[in-house]
């Protein structure tokens, strides 16, 4: 089976970057609750070097504020780290309880990002939250996408801040946002996915979801997507890895979807085309 991306030009559009104390907070907790180990590095020039050796030639890099007071400087920092990297697309968070909400999405506009990142379950909020109304329209007023843990894998089964009728519900209130539910929005896939069937500004990632264990590592089998949904979906979904925080090679992360021999339109769609136009830039 090969691993080799059959693309120019491939956009992982689900990679973490923070700073380490951050990152290591994340895996213990990480650890903790699925009993995973980590390998990869967390440093921005050991990442980029493994995932340009693995064909990668751009990448999101997504922050997200677990607790109040903290994504003003979390976002200075993924913005400068990023202005040093060409290839690194910086996004930017926000948590409900912040005391300024629109202004800490401004700023971070103003220092480069070029989207949102929410990881509902663990932040503690939906996303219909009315206390990001502030942020959403910052959002709509500069064209930023949003990237969205809304779905309940791994292990937030019973978290009342996700689920595809949460989803459904910020859905309504914001239309016009464009949104992608990481994860295939697992475990609620096929609902995710026909919600991007009749929204345009859905979006969906292939993080963890369709990798070669998923099974393994989330009780998920990535062979119940079909080939002719990711096929008539193409266009709304797009390549991620969670990247450095995977408990398990990189390469894992993509062999399962390259062994589908899936069309070449449809491969360049997943593993470039559709981030850029997520991003707004086609």
């Amino acid at each position: 089976m090969t691993t080799e991306f059959p693309v120019e030009s491939v956009v992982d559009a689900h990679v973490h970057l923070m700073p380490d104390r951050l990152m290591r907070a994340i895996r213990d907790a990480l650890g903790d609750a699925a009993g995973w180990t980590f390998d990869h590095p967390t440093d921005l020039a050991a990442m980029t070097e493994i995932l340009r050796d693995a064909g990668v030639e751009e990448f999101f890099a997504l922050p997200y504020a677990h607790r109040p007071g903290m994504a003003d400087e979390l976002n200075e920092w993924v913005c400068e780290t990023a202005a040093t990297a060409d290839h690194v697309v910086p996004f930017a968070t926000v948590h409900a309880g912040d005391d300024d909400v629109g202004g800490i999405v401004e700023r971070a506009v103003d220092a480069g990002a070029r989207g949102l990142k929410f990881q509902l379950p663990v932040q503690g909020f939906a996303a219909a939250d009315p206390r990001l109304e502030p942020a959403y329209e910052v959002a709509a007023a500069h064209d930023l996408p949003l990237l969205v843990h809304a779905g309940t894998a791994p292990m937030f089964r019973d978290d009342p801040n996700v689920g595809v009728d949460r989803f459904r519900s910020f859905l309504d209130s914001y239309p016009d946002l464009r949104v992608c539910a990481a994860h295939m929005g697992a475990y609620d896939v096929d609902a995710f996915c026909e919600l991007a069937r009749t929204n345009e500004n859905v979006f969906l990632d292939t993080t963890f979801t369709m990798s070669a264990v998923a099974e393994e590592y989330m009780a998920f089998d990535p062979d119940s997507v079909a080939d002719e949904t990711l096929i008539e979906l193409s266009e709304s979904i797009m390549y991620g890895s969670d990247f450095p925080n995977i408990p398990y090679p990189y390469e894992r992360e993509r062999a399962h979807l390259l062994g589908r021999d899936l069309p070449l339109e449809t491969q360049r769609d997943i593993f470039s085309r559709t981030a850029r136009r997520f991003l707004g830039e086609a």
